[in-house]
């Protein structure tokens, strides 16, 4: 129990480093993005209603792709820029168990924004379906290791975002900005292609989660390595 209550409280503390000391207000910032979609709609600017394929990335998976480089960037970056990480690499456990308590901080704040985006779609826009909850947070905790990993790659939390967000315009540009469902995209939507087969559709969905699952574990780990070469990180 004592070792569970200490991973809470270094947890706490990475939540807090990523988000300030009002980090709870963090999971809030996307849901801008849906008050944004009702306004359109009372005034007009859109004429036609959502409909439950819009869910997964029109409502929740973009603002919450947008969150997760945010917080994917200062995971590793933030210490290096307040050039506190020297300190981190005394931390018992080794320094890839800081940078674990804020993966698990920045995860969170992720799954609560996700449940308020889902909520407020659901009540004012439209239906979410239950798989559209993991395909968002699909999309978002690949991004979230992106944003980690470029910024680390960099050492800087400006390069590591202005390059993270490349990497999503280029999943803009091969999906088509979401008109076209590539297997092979973060942002896979199962419930955009309703005329597809079942078998096939199944078989395509089944690759791209297992793809991207392993993909997060793989960016994440070329991450922490990066994080891991002291003379790298610190000169």
């Amino acid at each position: 129990m004592t070792a569970f209550a200490d991973t809470l409280r270094l947890v706490r503390l990475a939540a807090v480093t990523l988000g300030g000391r009002r980090w709870g207000l963090v999971p809030l910032v996307p849901l801008l993005w849906p008050l944004l979609q009702i306004l359109r709609l009372l005034v007009g600017w859109e004429t036609e209603a959502y409909q439950p394929a819009d869910a997964q990335n029109g409502l929740i998976g973009a603002p919450l792709a947008i969150l997760a480089i945010g917080l994917g960037v200062r995971i590793i970056a933030s210490e290096v820029e307040r050039r506190t990480l020297e300190v981190g690499y005394t931390v018992p456990g080794g320094i890839r168990r800081l940078f674990l308590a804020k993966l698990a901080a920045a995860t969170g704040m992720l799954v609560v924004a996700e449940l308020l985006l889902a909520a407020v779609a659901f009540v004012f826009l439209t239906d979410v379906p239950p798989l559209a909850l993991y395909g968002a947070l699909q999309a978002a905790l690949f991004y979230l290791v992106v944003g980690m990993a470029w910024a680390a790659l960099f050492r800087s939390e400006v390069t590591g975002a202005l390059a993270s967000a490349a990497t999503l315009f280029l999943n803009a540009l091969i999906t088509g900005f979401g008109e076209e469902q590539v297997r092979f995209s973060a942002f896979w939507n199962e419930a955009a292609l309703s005329t597809a087969a079942r078998e096939d559709l199944l078989a395509w969905s089944v690759q791209n989660r297992i793809g991207f699952a392993l993909a997060i574990v793989a960016v994440a780990a070329l991450g922490f390595a990066r994080a891991e070469r002291r003379e790298k990180m610190l000169a």
